[in-house]
């Protein structure tokens, strides 16, 4: 009996902006779940605009290739996303890769989005449609939410919206700062977002 056909290669390119622990979360996942034999998917690079990104250091302990593409040398939000997608593309031969949003601060322009529409996704702390941009949990305490949480998603055009991939719900409890409420709720992103990725990659047939 012949052995089953080797899945398609499909790179993954994470992209970080700081310490990445989601981006951590999404290896040690990788390699746990055995992405690579079931979906041909591997971590192929993490890029940060920010070369003091924390994140990097541990990627690159982990013998992943890294690059930077530093915001502040390029006169426009389109000269920078023209170089984050040659940065991509260099880790990307087939045009196949997933890039992934972890916690990368920048608003990506819509000409970015379209190049990678479909295979473009983020974690977004809040349970969007809800509070999207910045500073959701003060928005959600300060609102009299009784819960908050994570969502993934497509990303479109449009900020922090897209089709929700998945979503985790955190209680708000009394007496909560946001400080506390971020670290309950990256606990569950450390969890959804792989486990979104994968659902992703196997309706993608990769």
């Amino acid at each position: 009996m012949s052995a089953a056909p080797r899945p398609t290669p499909r790179p993954l390119v994470i992209l970080i902006s700081g310490a990445g622990s989601n981006m951590q979360a999404i290896v040690r996942a990788a390699q746990a779940q055995r992405w690579r034999e079931r979906f041909g998917a591997f971590v192929a690079a993490v890029i940060s605009n920010r070369p003091d990104a924390k994140g990097l250091a541990w990627a690159a302990g982990q013998g992943l290739p890294t690059a930077v593409v530093d915001h502040r040398a390029y006169p426009s939000r389109e000269a920078f996303d023209a170089a984050l997608a040659d940065a991509i593309a260099r880790f990307d031969a087939d045009g196949r890769a997933l890039v992934v949003l972890a916690g990368f601060m920048r608003i990506l322009t819509p000409g970015f989005v379209e190049r990678f529409a479909g295979r473009l996704i983020n974690i977004h702390p809040s349970l969007l449609p809800a509070f999207p941009g910045l500073h959701t949990h003060q928005r959600a305490i300060e609102a009299g939410c009784r819960f908050a949480g994570a969502t993934v998603h497509l990303v479109t055009a449009e900020l922090d919206h897209g089709p929700i991939l998945e979503q985790a719900v955190v209680p708000i409890l009394p007496g909560d700062t946001p400080e506390a409420l971020a670290a309950r709720v990256l606990t569950q992103e450390h969890l959804i977002y792989p486990r979104a990725i994968e659902r992703w990659l196997r309706d993608a047939g990769a």
